[in-house]
């Protein structure tokens, strides 16, 4: 039988969170595109992956684009809100995620959604290619997107890339390792992990969680010891008292043999077997010790399970790029709070350089901060050139498979800034189907100035921590495109002057940033710089309880710089009792 060819203007293959953002953006952008998925859920490691509880690009500031449009629609569709865990600001159920990225895509009828399909050839001509194979039918496309979770086209098309470590002598990044060693032998890449999700029965009737082959409690022996169960578990706390469990420390992190990856197809499902095992093993565990009060809550997943449809990947193959991201490009200039600025940024993010290897910690240089009374990361930028192969055209990557180095990974590859980079290479994509440019040779200005203009959905290219007013606002695109053009002045300290590039005159966000949640009344106090706390008296219900204090909006960030100890406060906000801190939208001084 003859098999189906498809032709689109283009191809995304794979529906992980780079690749959906990227489908979605093309197609919005007019150009006809293909997605084809392996899993029935798109949005990857938001959704599939389980980690439903994301981190970075939290601050108000950041909150733009695709990543803005999807937390938006979680307040709207999660019932009781996003304030569970303390892992993260924004915790949720991962079918309510599915439901977002599904009906986005069915809102598209220039999008066409294929799903249960893996690629098996990539198809090429001299040095460009030009489509993708797969079991049941062929796509050709004028431009092909590596959206999957292990960078697969990178390695079915000979593309160059790079997998595992490199040595400081590669790109002299501090915390690169001098030789090659046990550590770089058994932890080639970061470890997955395969998220279960368990739930809170109230009382000791949750069924048995039957251990897997090869149970070893030992592995998991002190897991929680210096946080108490209760904080282990609010951890990664979702609505409707259920639990993700995504631990590193004894947790289900796996590691071993992680280079069988990307040995053999064999191979790679012998990792995964283990991988998920692993996670069976633990919440067996975590029954084993906290009671049957706790379960598997499995009705999240399809098929009624209560783990993911696949690990969570922190690490993919990685393209040889036009321009590498290191680690120096993700630390903070000296003596400031943000990274350089590249000139051809198309996508931020701000977490902390995250490493995950079981049973190791690998020392790094430090790139958090303190902003807003907590903890969070310094900002930076991903330049376009990351996303293009140095040789090979009609190809872009869209997700943690980018040119970077295995030491910047772990901060390139959280939810948001992977998020960002989709929807940069989709707008790319359809930019250069247009303008009939391969993807090397798109004018960088026009593709920003199409990222920033992006309706409804304007996408925040230059990390300020304070221009946290709406992209609809004309401050917000003269200030991001006044760094664009100026990239030298981009301020250490990560703050724009004021109102305009030539006059200072701070801008009160009061009114684009309304009063929102409750309202509490109490006795503020500076515990240490960036460091706050807050003794409720009203109302009754908290009367005498002391909270931390933070928050992720520019505006209530300087009234609590400028607030004085002990002084009396009414703040608008948001208990979160996971984290026991009040998350506070903006703030009266009595």
């Amino acid at each position: 039988m003859t098999k189906q060819t498809y032709k689109a203007d283009i191809l995304v293959v794979g529906g992980g969170t780079g690749g959906t953002a990227a489908a979605i953006q093309a197609a919005r952008r007019g150009a006809k595109t293909i997605l084809v998925s392996e899993f029935p859920w798109l949005g990857g490691m938001l959704t599939s992956a389980g980690v439903s509880a994301p981190d970075g690009n939290e601050l108000v500031a950041f909150q733009t684009g695709l990543w803005g449009r999807y937390l938006q629609e979680l307040r709207q569709r999660q019932p009781g809100g996003l304030d569970n865990s303390w892992v993260s600001f924004f915790s949720y159920d991962p079918r309510v995620g599915a439901e977002i990225f599904a009906d986005w895509v069915q809102e598209l009828s220039n999008l066409h959604w294929i799903s249960g399909q893996v690629p098996l050839e990539v198809l090429q001509q001299g040095n460009c290619v030009t489509g993708v194979r797969f079991a049941d039918f062929t796509v050709t496309a004028k431009i092909i997107l590596d959206g999957t979770e292990l960078g697969d086209l990178l390695a079915l098309g000979e593309i160059p890339h790079r997998w595992g470590w490199e040595l400081q002598s590669e790109w002299g990044e501090s915390s690169a390792l001098a030789d090659f060693n046990h550590i770089t032998q058994s932890y080639p890449v970061q470890a997955p992990t395969w998220v279960v999700v368990m739930q809170d029965f109230g009382e000791d009737v949750a069924p048995e969680i039957p251990p897997a082959p090869n149970y070893d409690p030992s592995l998991f022996a002190g897991a929680w010891d210096n946080y108490g169960a209760e904080k282990f578990l609010n951890y990664g706390r979702l609505p409707e008292n259920r639990f993700m469990i995504n631990w590193p420390i004894c947790g289900n992190d796996y590691g071993e043999g992680v280079g069988r990856l990307i040995e053999s197809e064999k191979a790679k499902l012998e990792f995964l077997q283990e991988c998920r095992w692993h996670s069976q093993n633990f919440a067996h565990f975590i029954q084993n010790n906290l009671g049957r009060r706790y379960g598997l809550a499995e009705s999240v997943f399809p098929c009624n399970s209560a783990l993911a449809l696949h690990p969570y990947y922190r690490e993919s193959r990685r393209l040889v790029g036009l321009t590498t991201v290191r680690e120096q490009d993700i630390l903070p200039m000296a003596g400031g709070r943000v990274a350089s600025l590249f000139p051809d940024a198309i996508a931020v993010g701000n977490y902390a350089n995250d490493h995950h290897y079981p049973g190791f910690n690998l020392p790094l240089q430090p790139k958090s901060m303190r902003w807003g009374g907590r903890w969070t990361g310094t900002p930076f930028t991903i330049p376009y050139r990351s996303l293009i192969p140095a040789e090979t055209d009609g190809f872009l990557v869209c997700e943690k498979n980018i040119s970077v180095s295995h030491i910047a990974n772990g901060a390139t590859r959280l939810q948001p800034v992977v998020m960002g980079i989709g929807q940069a290479a989709g707008m790319a994509a359809a930019m250069c189907v247009e303008l009939n440019y391969q993807p090397r040779d798109l004018p960088v200005k026009q593709l920003q100035n199409a990222l920033l203009n992006s309706l409804p959905d304007p996408a925040i290219l230059v990390p300020l921590f304070n221009l946290d007013i709406s992209p609809k606002n004309p401050e917000w695109l003269n200030w991001q495109l006044y760094y664009l053009n100026n990239p030298q002045i981009y301020p250490f300290n990560g703050n724009y002057p004021g109102s305009s590039p030539d006059t200072y005159n701070h801008l009160n966000d009061s009114q684009v940033l309304p009063r929102r949640g409750d309202r509490f009344t109490g006795i503020f106090r500076r515990i240490n710089q960036q460091d706050y706390c807050f003794t409720i008296t009203a109302p009754d219900a908290y009367d005498g309880q002391t909270w931390q204090v933070v928050t992720l909006r520019s505006h209530t960030q300087e009234q609590l710089q400028s607030a004085v100890h002990e002084q009396q406060l009414t703040i608008w906000g948001h208990l979160n009792h996971a984290g026991h801190w009040l998350l506070a939208s903006e703030i009266d001084i009595s």
